[in-house]
């Protein structure tokens, strides 16, 4: 059997089988959700990593270095922020094509030392070797922020699903970048900035772990997907109104029909999608400093089911349900 027709979770199962439970009493998360946790000298640590690859995420022909440097980061930050926690080190690990500009590799640590510095982030290390691709690859070290983590695995039925900000802004960015698409240059920077520029939600995952969420994680293969390995990792399903999904206003104004899609399936934005009872999402309401909408409810039906339901309460199928590892789409 290849990769391709395991499919990424498929892997990930096989090869947690295959490492077997770590036995480390200090250990609190491994495999499976945003980041691995465990209890440290001073307190609960995290760590996650992330890649991006030359032709899988970016081709070298639209991506400006220093853009490259940010979106490597970035991704590596919101994983903390799925979490609650705080991100304090990274360690880079970087494969350059033999005739790399010594300027570009530059440009692109400067565009991961802006990101870092907004967040009180050190670089402190890495690798660097010379490859027929290019491969950037981060490795973010943080730590706790309150009494507990947000987690993908303690969503319950009743509890309401709510998303920040918008999202389809990285999609549309990927159109564009991929297509001609004649619209106006406000709306071309907003989405080329969503695809490779996104915003870590780093401070609001801290704010939800403060109003008592218990389940988060941030949207990076599709809100459809990444909802499904909420509701498989909590053992529940979930009920989406797909008219209250938050479109990126750029996305609504030039992809018509396809705008909704796009939010439900097109992946990369790095919001937050979490799950709470009505209480706290009150808190939660008033809190963050971002916005916040209820599109659906956690329900006690099939694990890993997500039913997408439009405004006469039937099924809405999407032709793809987010992006899929080993396919390259």
């Amino acid at each position: 059997m290849k990769v391709t027709e395991l499919g990424e979770a498929g892997l990930i199962d096989l090869l947690a089988k295959t490492i077997g439970a770590p036995a480390d009493k200090n250990l609190i998360i491994s495999i499976g959700d945003d980041t691995a946790a465990w209890h440290g000298d001073n307190g609960i640590q995290l760590a996650t990593v992330d890649s991006l690859v030359q032709n899988v995420h970016f081709t070298l022909g639209n991506a400006r270095w220093e853009d490259l440097g940010w979106k490597a980061l970035a991704v590596n930050l919101s994983d903390i922020a799925a979490m609650g926690g705080t991100p304090r080190y990274a360690l880079v690990a970087l494969a350059l094509l033999r005739d790399t500009e010594v300027e570009q590799a530059v440009s692109l640590y400067r565009g991961m030392q802006d990101l870092a510095q907004q967040h009180n982030v050190n670089i402190i290390g890495g690798d660097t070797d010379c490859a027929p691709f290019m491969m950037i690859s981060v490795t973010v070290l943080g730590k706790a922020t309150g009494k507990h983590l947000l987690t993908r695995s303690s969503a319950q039925p009743g509890d309401k699903i709510a998303v920040t900000g918008s999202l389809g802004g990285a999609a549309g960015g990927l159109r564009l970048l991929a297509d001609y698409i004649n619209i106006t240059p406000e709306h071309a920077a907003i989405l080329k900035e969503s695809f490779w520029r996104p915003q870590p939600r780093v401070a609001e995952g801290q704010l939800l772990v403060r109003c008592g969420v218990k389940t988060a994680m941030d949207i990076s293969d599709g809100l459809a997907s990444d909802l499904g390995h909420i509701c498989r990792s909590s053992g529940v399903s979930a009920r989406v109104e797909v008219a209250r999904v938050p479109v990126n206003p750029a996305v609504q104004a030039n992809f018509g029909d396809k705008a909704r899609e796009m939010a439900l399936a097109g992946g990369e934005d790095y919001e937050l999608l979490f799950t709470a009872g009505d209480e706290i999402m009150d808190k939660v309401r008033k809190a963050l400093p971002c916005p916040v909408t209820v599109i659906g409810e956690i329900t006690a039906g099939s694990p890993g089911e997500v039913n997408l339901l439009d405004e006469t309460n039937r099924p809405v199928v999407l032709p793809r349900s987010g992006w899929h590892h080993f396919e390259g789409k």
